[in-house]
């Protein structure tokens, strides 16, 4: 019987094995394809002949890329959006959640209700348009950073952490003549901070990817994020990234822009993402426990 089942287990390991490569290698294979495109000789690029490995050197495209002024303008407000709109949905997150996740707290079902009510139903595209325009903020960052200023998600996540939490801590806290705000800020957030790096992570990723929404709300191309620009230049073929002059060697390039723009726009998720995969895995853990 043990040898039975550990051939059937040797067998049911090793189909885990190879279903987990070939799914690596289907998720590596289009960054792969990217790079080597980016750095390939432009003819190669253009005949459509780079299928895995790189075929010739050039680094053209990203000279031409980096020589790009909005380029960097676009990098500097992806990363203020990203930094500014952390900050604010990680602070406006805590102080939704820790109230709903206190027992005491009178109408916390309703608020629950009308959080969860906002996940299913929205004002729409032209109601948001109307009201940013009214609010003066329209063409500004602030028509990104406030509609985006906290997610429901996040805030169930983090009621749900703060729910398990022990409630003599708080209780021993109370006694001691704190009041709720010195309880959040010395007693819960001290012992949520694995929480808090899980919202401020999702966060981040989702400003870093946004595109939409800034796209609507600031026409200014001085104000738009890098995911618009890497929009521009992939999806709407915009010479914006290829400079004034247009010599032979910068056309020949052009076929080449759309990689480079690519991994220059994701070059940091890649980057980051192994050092922060823990605290992926450890959000999806969080929200699958019963709130």
């Amino acid at each position: 019987m043990k040898m039975k089942q550990s051939f059937s287990e040797n067998i049911f390991m090793t189909f885990i094995y190879v279903t987990l490569i070939i799914a690596g290698i289907i998720c590596l294979y289009p960054f792969i394809f990217v790079f080597s495109n980016s750095i390939s000789d432009p003819i190669y690029v253009i005949n459509m002949s780079v299928t895995l490995l790189p075929r010739g050197f050039s680094l053209n495209s990203y000279m031409i890329l980096f020589e790009n002024q909005m380029l960097w303008t676009s990098y500097a407000n992806t990363i203020y959006l990203t930094v500014v709109g952390t900050v604010i949905n990680v602070f406006t997150t805590v102080l939704f959640a820790y109230p709903l996740a206190r027992k005491d707290f009178i109408g916390r079902k309703f608020f629950m209700i009308l959080m969860t009510f906002t996940m299913f139903f929205s004002g729409g595209l032209i109601p948001l348009f109307i009201l940013i325009n009214d609010l003066g903020i329209y063409n500004t960052h602030w028509a990104i950073l406030l509609p985006l200023g906290i997610s429901t998600w996040n805030v169930i996540m983090t009621r749900t952490f703060m729910q398990n939490l022990p409630i003599s801590l708080q209780e021993s806290a109370m006694l001691d003549g704190a009041n709720d705000l010195r309880i959040l800020f010395n007693v819960i957030l001290p012992l949520s901070t694995p929480m808090i790096a899980v919202i401020a992570l999702f966060s981040a990723v989702n400003f870093w990817n946004i595109y939409f929404l800034p796209m609507i709300m600031t026409p200014d191309p001085n104000l738009q994020p890098l995911q618009v620009f890497l929009m521009n230049v992939v999806i709407m073929h915009s010479p914006e990234g290829l400079g004034a002059t247009m010599g032979f060697e910068r056309i020949l390039a052009a076929a080449q822009l759309r990689h480079s723009v690519i991994m220059v726009v994701v070059l940091p998720i890649i980057f980051f993402y192994p050092f922060l995969q823990k605290y992926f895995i450890k959000g999806v853990m969080i929200g699958a426990l019963k709130g």
